[in-house]
């Protein structure tokens, strides 16, 4: 059964460096202030080849998330990330702005921490 598909519009805040694990798996977080009365930062987190989307963007520009949620259990604690697999940079009437997509959305694998 496929997994429901979340998105959210907003402008990015901060991109961090890609963190890769002793397994290999690679994993790259940032931030998105979203497009609300009361707006809020929200962390997203792409994994794998799915980093790369992250290569064309930068703190200010006003994006559009499509993302899944994934939870896992870690040392009898609960984790709930926001995975992106899509980002679309949009311009100023909201167009989407065309770029060059890394490939499929992730299998789902669990995440190795």
């Amino acid at each position: 059964m496929a997994g429901t598909t979340y998105e959210m519009v907003g402008a990015v805040k901060v991109v961090f460096d890609v963190v890769t694990f002793p397994s290999g798996f690679t994993k790259r977080e940032f931030v998105v202030t979203m497009e609300d009365d009361y707006p809020q930062d929200i962390k997203f987190a792409c994994i794998k080849e799915k980093c790369a989307l992250l290569e064309n963007v930068a703190p200010g520009d006003r994006v559009k998330v499509l993302f899944n949620l994934r939870g896992n259990l870690f040392k009898e604690r609960y984790f709930v990330d926001l995975q992106a697999y899509r980002i679309d940079k949009l311009d100023g009437d909201g167009a989407s702005v065309e770029y060059d997509d890394p490939g499929p959305m992730p299998t789902d694998e669990p995440m190795p921490f």
